[in-house]
């Protein structure tokens, strides 16, 4: 590990976090009413078809997120992009309290298309700010994924209950006004020139190990998630931790944020590289599935401390793979087109997904056979990450 100096995080950070923060718990507040307010009085549908057009909308993102970036490379700019993108969003916001279905399929429309636009060119160029001072890259990227857990936490727990205590309307209007501001500190931020940055190599092979990487561990994560939700339903109901029902699902969250933190402090002023990093989150990923391997099918009350450690080590598992994703990609990639690339990172996740899904009454049948295989998946890539690491490190020994 080595010593970080002269390199400060800088306002940009500042701004760029709070645009994502207020973006995100808009999306997600938002989020949180559509179905409740599909199979609600106003549109009277029933659960089945509500559930199949929230998977489209979901679905729909990752492909918005590509037309985002090209448009944000290639045509009108990044910071554009994102200010558009913002007010679409809001509109698809506001369109919402339209009560009727065209009112629902044309706010949930612009929702996606502004999501889209928003979402790459926001990553690629809160990443810019940082190509002349890469070693707080992971530093950077972990503040900007606390904003984003917070963001989530805030908008479920501040526009579902404003939606459910005083009408959806309310909601999807506070949603609007939320992705409305988050415009503001996009405003007020600098957009880093391409010629003010330092030139770096660009191995494809890191790129292509960061897309495989993320790919499978959102996959494994997925599968995992089944037993982790069957868990959750059970010791929700015999626990006698006093932990409310509407918390059992933010659990993750709250664990994100103090560990969060202290990634934060640790990689400002400490530099490893970052596939080590990812092999951290690799080996505390399987720790975590491993713990909840050995809780069993109908769990008792005492198993409810074992089930939360293995959560607490989930989160530390994320916080070395998710932010890292990104600093990765913005480190090794050409900048000039890092919100395309950064708009493609999910599909290799969507891909296994779809894949995973073929199986999926198989999985729900039997939740242990998922985490079966995410501790294998998992243990497997870990293993690979080590030997790269090691390889990695004696290469550059040999080339000093």
């Amino acid at each position: 590990m080595e010593k970080i100096q002269n390199q400060k995080h800088s306002r940009e950070t500042i701004y760029y976090s709070i645009s994502r923060m207020l973006e995100r718990a808009s999306y997600y507040g938002f989020r949180a009413l559509m179905v409740l307010y599909m199979v609600g009085e106003t549109l009277k549908m029933e659960r089945t078809e509500a559930l199949s057009i929230y998977g489209w909308f979901t679905a729909s993102l990752v492909f918005s997120q590509i037309v985002g970036a090209l448009f944000g490379d290639l045509l009108i700019g990044n910071k554009k992009s994102i200010i558009i993108g913002g007010i679409i969003q809001s509109i698809g916001a506001f369109s919402l309290c339209i009560p009727s279905t065209t009112g629902l399929y044309l706010g949930l429309f612009l929702v996606v298309l502004g999501s889209g636009f928003f979402t790459p060119n926001i990553i690629s160029n809160f990443g810019k700010t940082y190509l002349n001072k890469t070693k707080l890259l992971d530093s950077g990227f972990t503040i900007f994924y606390l904003a984003i857990n917070l963001g989530s936490f805030l908008g479920i727990l501040l526009i579902g209950y404003l939606g459910e205590t005083y009408g959806y309307n309310i909601g999807f209007i506070i949603s609007g006004i939320l992705m409305l501001v988050s415009i503001i500190p996009i405003l007020l931020s600098k957009e880093k020139r391409l010629d003010e940055i330092e030139k770096n190599e660009f191995p494809i092979f890191n790129i292509l190990i960061a897309f495989i990487v993320v790919g499978l561990f959102w996959g494994f994560y997925e599968l995992s998630s089944i037993r982790s939700f069957d868990l959750q339903l059970q010791l929700s109901e015999i626990s006698t931790l006093g932990i409310p029902n509407h918390l059992w699902q933010s659990i993750n969250s709250i664990f994100i944020l103090p560990i969060s933190i202290i990634s934060i402090i640790l990689w400002t002023y400490f530099y490893s590289s970052q596939f080590f990093k990812l092999m951290f989150g690799f080996i505390f990923g399987v720790i975590s599935f491993g713990i909840l391997f050995f809780i069993p099918e109908v769990p008792t009350e005492q198993h409810t401390v074992t089930y939360l450690i293995s959560l607490l080590f989930l989160s530390i598992s994320e916080i070395h793979i998710a932010p890292i994703i990104d600093s990765i990609l913005t480190k090794y990639s050409n900048p000039k087109y890092l919100a395309i690339l950064i708009s493609l990172v999910f599909l290799p996740t969507r891909l296994i997904s779809l894949v995973f899904g073929l199986f999926n009454d198989k999985l729900y049948e039997n939740p242990m056979l998922g985490l079966k295989i995410g501790i294998v998946g998992m243990t497997i890539i870990g293993i690979g990450l080590i030997g790269y690491v090691v390889w990695n490190k004696n290469y550059l020994q040999q080339r000093v």
